[in-house]
């Protein structure tokens, strides 16, 4: 199981950034992704995340303005992120795992196979 997570950057307030997590070793619809996100001095936290039949979650934060999307075709899944705020500054990691239950599908604990990071930064 290998992730690389890209296509984070600089951004102004209001802006938006398209993160891409293509994923090879194994069959993207068989798996849960989880988009994470890591701060300084933050713990860890479920951004966005897709289980292997659909099931979509995303956390308080992010509620309408960020989305998640699978192409199995491309063994890619994509996290649309739009309104970006300062406080979404950090580094995104996306992670899968073939074992997760729905109730905890946004944990990051849940996750066993973790990309590297990409990092976003919000600032004007």
């Amino acid at each position: 199981v290998q992730l690389q997570a890209s296509g984070g950057g600089l951004v102004q307030p209001g802006g938006s950034l398209r993160l891409s997590c293509a994923a090879s070793g194994f069959t993207l619809n068989n798996y849960a992704i989880t988009w994470s996100r890591q701060a300084p001095g933050k713990e860890r936290e479920g951004v966005s995340c897709i289980s292997a039949v659909g099931t979509i979650y995303y956390g308080d934060s992010v509620k309408g303005r960020f989305t998640i999307s699978r192409d199995v075709d491309q063994k890619t899944v994509y996290l649309q992120m739009n309104s970006l705020k300062p406080e979404d500054t950090a580094v995104y990691y996306c992670a899968a795992s073939s074992r997760v239950i729905l109730s905890a599908l946004g944990s990051p604990s849940s996750y066993d196979n973790w990309g590297q990071g990409t990092l976003v930064t919000v600032s004007s």
